[in-house]
């Protein structure tokens, strides 16, 4: 089962989880078939579309890293407000992030809280974030906002857990490649599938 909360847990075979890269999946999650979609919004937007087609879940789980100058790197969060960080029409008038003529609001809500993890804002966007300077979101990714809006338009219970493994600042990318294996094994202890935790090193 997976347990977000004292009042709410999901049977593991009809769960979902998704990863944009097999690297953050590793040998821990690849017993549970993940859907590996890919970087950025639009493979998974197709990938998570394609495989709700093939059979729907009852709970769709998005791991993956994460940057972030709020957070410490290695730490695992909990996202349940997301921000698609990349998408600016203020020059027709619109908000900052709000999507033109699609009824939603800046910020999507949309996502499971799972206790004894920090909850937080989510900016997804199609490039990787080096400068990160912004406060209405605390941690960048670039898949979890198109995720989060498919699971919401098609109904489904989303959870949505990243793994920080940089600061989203000049030293991003060489931190990024060393942290990043190592999420596998703390989405497997978080969740509660490796019976006997390993440490992350």
């Amino acid at each position: 089962m997976i347990t977000i909360s004292h009042t709410s847990a999901f049977p593991v075979e009809d769960t979902l989880f998704t990863f944009a890269l097999a690297s953050e999946a590793a040998d821990i999650f690849m017993e549970y078939s993940p859907l590996i979609c890919g970087i950025g919004k639009v493979n998974a937007t197709y990938g998570l579309m394609t495989a709700i087609q093939q059979e729907r879940p009852s709970l769709i789980v998005n791991l993956g890293s994460a940057g972030s100058n709020h957070y410490k790197k290695g730490e695992v969060v909990c996202c349940t407000k997301f921000v698609q960080r990349d998408m600016d029409v203020r020059g027709l008038g619109f908000e900052q992030y709000e999507t033109p003529l699609s009824g939603l609001p800046p910020v999507l809500e949309y996502g499971l809280r799972m206790e004894g993890l920090p909850e937080t804002i989510c900016g997804t966007g199609d490039n990787f974030e080096m400068a990160h300077a912004e406060t209405i979101y605390d941690v960048v990714d670039m898949e979890a906002y198109a995720l989060a809006l498919v699971a919401m338009k098609e109904n489904i219970p989303f959870l949505c857990l990243k793994y920080i493994s940089d600061g989203a600042d000049d030293n991003a990318a060489e931190d990024w490649s060393v942290q990043v294996h190592q999420a596998a094994v703390a989405f497997g202890n978080t969740l509660k599938l490796i019976k006997n935790d390993i440490p992350v090193i």
